[in-house]
């Protein structure tokens, strides 16, 4: 343990500097990619917002506007301020550690009726990494020898390998895993609406 001050202060301080040059020497030596003057008579096909608010646009694309433009952003914002009044971070047990038959259902049925309201409104690009993550949690339900986790085994050294990967995986607690979901969510989003987004909001290939 360090003090706040001056250890970790100094320490913010040197990054924030390393940063700056950063930034001043990206300025100097590369233009930003700018577009022209803006147009009022002509848009632009389509019209995108900032990327740190693509999320939301796309989000919009599938949900109604009230539950993608005031619902998630308000109960965002509802739990940031909601949580640090909650022991929400005092337990950081495995999420397989204590009741593991009845926290498996619960979490099947959950991942199940999550998938089936996103796959209701046609946003499978949720689907996708909300099944890609609820496997990779349900396969840590197993113990590392058996199942999946020993067919990836296979030789000796890949066992080991295996092995610790998945003792590495079975260590986190429900809360890293939701808030990984959830970083994994808005990158695909962001992603898809900065890159994967045509004309009239269509998919298209980045290169087209």
């Amino acid at each position: 343990m360090v003090m706040t001050y001056p250890h970790f202060v100094v320490r913010e301080l040197v990054a924030l500097e390393i940063l700056l040059i950063g930034l001043a020497l990206l300025a100097i030596f590369f233009d930003a990619p700018l577009e022209s003057l803006a147009n009022p008579n002509k848009t632009p096909n389509p019209a995108k917002a900032p990327w740190y608010f693509l999320g939301l646009q796309e989000l919009l694309h599938y949900f109604p506007p009230v539950v993608a433009g005031v619902l998630v952003p308000a109960l965002a914002v509802i739990a940031l301020v909601a949580i640090p009044y909650f022991r929400v971070n005092m337990e950081r047990e495995p999420l397989w550690q204590r009741r593991t038959p009845e926290r498996l259902s619960i979490f099947l049925v959950a991942s199940a009726l999550c998938a089936g309201i996103l796959a209701a409104f046609h946003c499978y690009i949720l689907v996708v990494p909300l099944v890609i993550f609820a496997a990779v949690m349900a396969s840590l339900y197993v113990p590392p020898d058996r199942g999946l986790w020993r067919a990836l085994a296979g030789w000796t050294a890949q066992s080991r390998l295996s092995a610790r990967i998945h003792a590495r995986l079975s260590g986190c607690s429900l809360a890293v895993w939701l808030m990984s979901w959830f970083v994994a969510a808005v990158v695909v989003l962001t992603v898809t609406g900065s890159l994967f987004r045509g004309p009239g909001w269509s998919l298209v290939w980045p290169w087209k």
